[in-house]
């Protein structure tokens, strides 16, 4: 590459709270507009706002994630916004002392083509603050709605250490699972609960920073990636023809897949921060920090080598298996109950692992049901482990075991119980099976007599393996699906080699 590119995101997510950030109107996504609003969110005068300490912890849960140090003070500022989403004309901020400061992320992942990712990202900062109304501009006419207005929203800033479109998508899909782990924020980018801004600047090796263009409310990780390369491109060209980079901020346009000019950048003194009277400076407590701490759980990517290293777990069955915290906890749930009906910790992984990413999940979305909704799901981890302990002891076919899973589902059933009631549990006697295979014998003896004219015939040899398997098929059915379909297999070989004696 001619140029090197300096990335770095500004990325904002609603905090779970179910309240707002400074009042105690309700914070909710999709209710009727203008509903959730009150004198203190709309800026009335002589209003005070008051801090919510649940968005506070949240926070602070996210930068411990994320590396960063919590201060011994932090307080909030007044950044004047003369907007119409705004009513009161400034946003309640932080720009001094934010509650997380001086993080990292350690990025690591496969790129599209054949190589890696791999790399620190700093976090600069995670500021908390109230977030804007929403604008919705239909022709001539802009509509306005304060339901959002005062959400509690968490700003989390890196500095410019990416240089792909690539990599601040990973960046983007590994913060949001690590905010749905923790339990603060759903992730939503579609609802605006997760957005990012972008910022991007090129500029010769070695020579820093050029000059920077943000894009605004990039609302998916695709967006971020196409937009970064589109814009990396755009100013490479710029660059070329010897012209200069203009500071501005861009839009992403979807329909076009190109950025589009909004503005000139801002700077920071252009918002004329200064602190907010109403609010006191903050000194977390040891009582405070340690319910921060105790909140923590273990992340999506720690998570992800643990289940490689301790269950043999390839990265990919990781990764997916990983992608949710309740899908990962139904999977060593079900891996638990498979140990103590007799698996080896590692086989009972394997199985459950391959039910999980195939059936489970394919009747999970025929269901409706998400993966953070897995608790109600029918076929709990112990009904799946009593499964998969059944296949390997091969007390039940591939076969059958996948019917016994549908009617768990359909009739709210233990398997053991469907298994007795259908007299479904695999035959493994040699004798049985034997008699079963006679039958077939019998029954077609124009395929058997044809199997004993090839045999032998290495020409024939993929003939003779299509009629063999055809009357294995025959024994099987024969037996309802129960017979254990190695020891049929044998017992057709074995008829054949006595019929040739």
């Amino acid at each position: 590459m001619k140029y090197q590119s300096f990335i770095g995101l500004e990325v904002h997510i609603h905090l779970l709270t179910k309240t707002k950030v400074f009042c105690g109107c309700r914070s909710a996504f999709g209710d009727e507009p203008n509903t959730n609003v009150c004198p203190v969110c709309l800026g009335y005068p002589g209003v005070l706002p008051t801090l919510n300490l649940e968005a506070l912890r949240m926070g602070c849960m996210v930068a411990r994630s994320l590396n960063c140090t919590i201060p011994g003070r932090t307080w909030f500022e007044r950044k004047q916004y003369f907007y119409p989403d705004m009513t009161k004309n400034y946003q309640i901020s932080q720009f001094a002392s934010p509650l997380g400061q001086r993080g990292y992320v350690e990025l690591e992942g496969r790129t599209s083509g054949a190589g890696r990712i791999k790399k620190r990202v700093r976090i600069k900062e995670c500021h908390l603050e109230e977030d804007a109304g929403k604008m919705i501009h239909t022709g001539t006419v802009s509509l306005l709605d304060y339901n959002r207005a005062g959400v509690s929203l968490l700003e989390i800033v890196t500095e410019p250490d990416m240089e792909s479109g690539e990599e601040a998508e990973l960046f983007i899909q590994r913060l949001r699972r690590t905010v749905r782990y923790l339990g603060v924020c759903d992730g939503n980018m579609e609802e605006g609960s997760l957005r990012a801004d972008a910022n991007v600047s090129i500029n010769l090796p070695g020579r820093g920073l050029g000059k920077k263009v943000e894009i605004k409310n990039l609302n998916s990780s695709r967006f971020v990636r196409l937009g970064l390369d589109y814009e990396i491109k755009r100013q490479g060209e710029i660059l070329d023809q010897g012209g200069t980079v203009v500071q501005e901020t861009r839009l992403w346009n979807e329909n076009r897949d190109e950025t589009t000019a909004m503005r000139q950048k801002e700077n920071a003194q252009d918002y004329r921060y200064f602190p907010e009277p109403d609010l006191p400076v903050f000194c977390p407590d040891e009582a405070f920090l340690k319910s921060v701490e105790d909140a923590l759980t273990e992340l999506p990517q720690t998570r992800m080598g643990r289940f490689m290293d301790e269950y043999a777990l390839g990265e990919d069955p990781a990764e997916l298996i990983c992608d949710e915290k309740q899908g990962a906890d139904y999977f060593e749930a079900a891996v638990r109950e498979a140990e103590k009906l007799g698996l080896e910790k590692k086989d009972a992984a394997l199985s459950i692992a391959k039910w999980f990413l195939s059936d489970i999940k394919h009747i999970l979305n025929r269901e409706g049901i998400a993966l953070q909704d897995i608790a109600r799901f029918k076929a709990g981890p112990g009904r799946l482990a009593s499964l998969a302990a059944m296949l390997a002891q091969g007390r039940l076919s591939g076969k059958l075991a996948k019917q016994t899973l549908e009617l768990v589902i359909s009739e709210d059933r233990d398997p053991e119980a469907i298994v007795r009631a259908n007299n479904w549990e695999q035959l493994t006697d040699p004798e049985q099976i034997a008699r079963a295979a006679r039958g077939v014998f019998a029954a077609e003896e124009k395929t058997a007599d044809e199997l004993r004219l090839i045999a032998g015939d290495s020409a024939k040899e993929k003939r003779r393996r299509t009629l063999t398997a055809y009357l294995v098929g025959k024994v099987l059915a024969a037996t309802g699906g129960r017979a254990d379909p190695k020891i049929a297999g044998e017992q057709v070989e074995a008829l054949l080699k006595a019929s040739l004696v």
